[in-house]
């Protein structure tokens, strides 16, 4: 493709997507539309340090020639966002700022795309320089679109086809949706394989009892119940929990009865495990994507999220979702009403049948 008022075809494109784990997920099938559009470009990637390890494996440089460690993009831009906003008056997050803005200028994009749809991810895409930025016409955020100078009307129900649109729309060509291409660490996927073997751990599933807020959370004890029933199957299940969610893994060890066993990874690791992982169960969270992404079967617990834009994409799943339940993104602690009545022999029968190699 050559850009209007350009002098010759793309050889420089940048990606704005910076959080969170599953909308990163979520963005991979499109870089991979964009990577097979442009498989010359040198292709960026401006996203959270915190999620950086689902584009680049530690210590892998974040730059330089594409490997299985860094497999999609030729070079990882890092941005902090939530630490400079707590300090925003000081001289050194201003430095910090100021040297991002030109690690990006530097690059010389000659276009940007905004996947993510937000006013700070907008005004990133725009401070690199690029004279092209790309973005939905209808954005999360209406302000992100008075940084955009194309604006794209989307397709597709869910969030992956509706950001492979706008890839698309860029490439000026369709594709058929390729798999979201994740980094391979050999060296996690030794030490992941031998803790396993060291435990006596063969069959498991995973447990992801945590949520990004509490109207989507499941309640522990139930996490608990299912993997004692799982148990009499000869399926154990490993708890993953992230940080601050020692309480809830315990909770679940606890209701399991000791058949659950709690197990705490970094991004690199978690990705090794969930590969190696027969049945992942929980709500509409990061890990819940990258099982999908990785084609591993999902029973997906949904309460007021709506599995037909967020679910699992990909994978033999089944999603269960109380008629009650109504869409709201609306950030309550306590657990919806919806969710709560879903039960535990549904979840359990879900996973037997995904067990069974039903598709869901």
């Amino acid at each position: 493709m050559q850009l209007p008022g350009s002098s010759g075809k793309i050889e420089r494109l940048l990606i704005v997507r910076l959080s969170a784990m599953g909308d990163i997920i979520h963005t991979l099938p499109a870089a991979g539309v964009l990577r097979k559009a442009f498989p010359d470009a040198m292709i960026g990637w401006v996203v959270e340090e915190r999620w950086a390890e689902l584009l680049c494996t530690l210590p892998t440089p974040r730059s330089g020639p594409r490997s299985p460690q860094r497999p999609l993009v030729d070079k990882v831009h890092t941005v902090n966002l939530k630490s400079w906003r707590r300090s925003l008056f000081s001289p050194q997050t201003w430095e910090r700022i100021g040297a991002a803005i030109s690690e990006l200028d530097e690059v010389k994009y000659q276009a940007a795309v905004d996947f993510q749809g937000a006013a700070r991810s907008a005004l990133i895409a725009y401070w690199s320089g690029a004279p092209t930025v790309y973005g939905a016409m209808q954005p999360r955020e209406n302000i992100a679109s008075m940084f955009y100078t194309r604006q794209v009307i989307t397709h597709g129900e869910h969030i992956v086809e509706q950001n492979v649109s706008l890839a698309e729309a860029l490439a000026e060509k369709a594709f058929f949706t390729p798999g979201a291409e994740l980094p391979y660490d050999e060296s996690a996927e030794k030490e992941c394989k031998e803790k396993l073997s060291k435990l006596g751990i063969t069959d498991f599933a995973i447990l992801n009892p945590g949520a990004g807020w509490g109207a989507k959370q499941w309640p522990a004890e139930r996490y608990g119940t299912v993997a004692t029933q799982l148990a009499k199957g000869g399926l154990k299940s490993l708890i993953n929990f992230g940080p601050g969610e020692q309480d809830l893994a315990q909770q679940v060890e606890t209701a399991s009865h000791g058949t659950a066993q709690p197990i705490s990874c970094s991004l690199t690791q978690l990705i090794a495990l969930t590969r190696r992982a027969r049945l992942f169960i929980g709500g509409d969270t990061g890990p819940l994507h990258l099982a999908a992404a990785l084609n591993i079967p999902v029973v997906g617990i949904y309460g007021p999220t709506n599995p037909a834009r967020n679910g699992p994409f990909g994978t033999r799943n089944v999603v269960l979702r109380s008629e009650s339940s109504i869409t709201s993104h609306k950030r309550y602690q306590t657990t919806e009403e919806g969710l709560l009545e879903i039960t535990v022999g549904q979840v359990v029968a879900a996973a037997q049948a995904l067990l069974r190699g039903v598709r869901g």
